[in-house]
């Protein structure tokens, strides 16, 4: 039987509206992910989950950095240094010191072999005494050369001789007075042959020329010593000997950034062997010459602040300062990333990540530190009472987060 049109037009196609049983089950398992992922959210709030939080290491700072104009770094450099030899050739018979040794100006340090010289000196100063004797021997004859010649004028006045033994008289005097002058001469030439064998003898002397430390000990006893070392298996330099009271730190300074110094400027001088000390310093002078390869131009930095660990050939940071550091912020300063601290309860805190909870602690924010924000307040001494260098400070913590709460940090399981 036929059904009427009005009824055909209300009939609904299912064919058409039913989902496909492939569809139907993707979305039911996406229902069934979202489902899962709330339950187990809901399942993590109420067993009280640990938030990941990130972190920042709580630093030592130094106040210096906001007078800092550049950095640079160089090394420690002695400018009063020297490697001693001898002047002589011969072989090493005594050494005194050892590296690291003080020393005075003038003091011997190593002795080369010198019996020839001693031998050869001797030699000179008795010949000194033969000339002396030689001498005094001259000064005789003089003296009864002139007697004898005044004698002869006066009997030549009463014409009891005759003028020819008057004459004789007077040679033989001028005689005896020239011996006496060549005999002064002899007396002369042989203290020169004395000093020279002197300065021989001292040449075989090594000697600190100023006030310094012993750096390296280049030869050992029995070495061959050569004024410039030409000779097979022989040393030229015994020791290198610095002065201390001359080092400077030589940094090298790009020529873009030379007007920012100048000579007599303050400077701070870290060395990398000891990081937890700053050198006050200054400017000593800038060396005329650019060097092409690195566009560089060498500043020499003077200590104004001497410190017995400081040694020739450290490496060092300078960091060149607008004005002198003044004596309150000669010292090191806790700081952190200004991130770090919150507020709770009106007050300024700081959330200390350890052992996977979180300790809060009171601080007053200081003055600024370079990037970072001086701490004060809960710190006794600026490194007890709660905070020290090397905390992990929770960065940016969340409003929820409390004291003691247990936390991950971001990036540990």
């Amino acid at each position: 039987m036929t059904e009427p049109p009005q009824l055909a037009k209300l009939k609904i196609d299912r064919s058409a509206t039913a989902p496909r049983p492939g569809r139907r089950r993707w979305v039911n398992i996406t229902v069934a992910i979202m489902a899962a992922a709330a339950i187990g959210a809901v399942i993590a709030s109420r067993s009280g989950a640990r938030p990941e939080v990130e972190t920042a290491t709580v630093s030592v700072a130094w106040p210096s950095q906001n007078l800092t104009l550049l950095n640079a770094t160089g090394y420690v450099v002695a400018q009063r240094k020297a490697a001693l030899s001898s002047k002589a050739t011969g072989r090493l018979e005594w050494l005194g010191v050892l590296e690291g040794s003080k020393v005075k100006a003038g003091d011997v340090i190593a002795r080369l072999e010198s019996r020839d010289q001693e031998a050869a000196l001797a030699q000179a100063q008795a010949n000194i005494k033969v000339a002396q004797a030689n001498l005094e021997q001259a000064r005789a004859e003089l003296a009864d050369a002139k007697q004898a010649y005044q004698r002869a004028n006066e009997l030549l006045a009463q014409r009891f001789i005759a003028a020819a033994t008057a004459d004789t008289a007077q040679a033989r005097y001028n005689k005896a007075n020239a011996a006496v002058t060549a005999q002064k001469a002899a007396i002369a030439m042989a203290q020169a042959g004395a000093q020279a064998a002197q300065v021989a003898l001292e040449q075989t002397r090594i000697r600190a020329p100023f006030d310094g430390v012993i750096l390296t000990k280049n030869a050992n006893v029995g070495d061959n010593i050569t004024p410039f070392s030409s000779a097979a298996d022989s040393k030229g330099a015994v020791v290198t000997i610095a002065d201390m009271e001359t080092l400077e730190v030589e940094a090298d300074v790009s020529e873009s950034m030379l007007a920012k110094i100048r000579a007599g400027q303050p400077a701070e001088i870290q060395l990398d062997a000891f990081p937890d000390i700053r050198l006050a310093g200054a400017v000593s002078r800038m060396v005329p010459t650019v060097d092409r390869s690195k566009a560089t131009l060498l500043v020499k930095v003077r200590f104004d602040e001497r410190d017995a660990r400081v040694l020739p050939d450290m490496s060092a940071k300078v960091a060149f300062l607008s004005q002198p550091v003044p004596p309150a912020d000669r010292t090191p300063v806790l700081a952190v990333q200004p991130g770090a601290v919150a507020t709770r309860d009106g007050k300024s805190v700081l959330f200390i990540a350890a052992d996977g909870k979180v300790r809060q602690v009171p601080v007053t924010p200081g003055r600024k530190v370079g990037e970072l924000v001086q701490l004060t307040g809960g710190i006794t001494g600026g490194i007890t009472g709660g905070i020290k260098a090397g905390d992990k400070a929770v960065l940016k913590p969340a409003p929820a987060l409390r004291d003691g709460q247990e936390v991950r940090l971001a990036g540990k399981p």
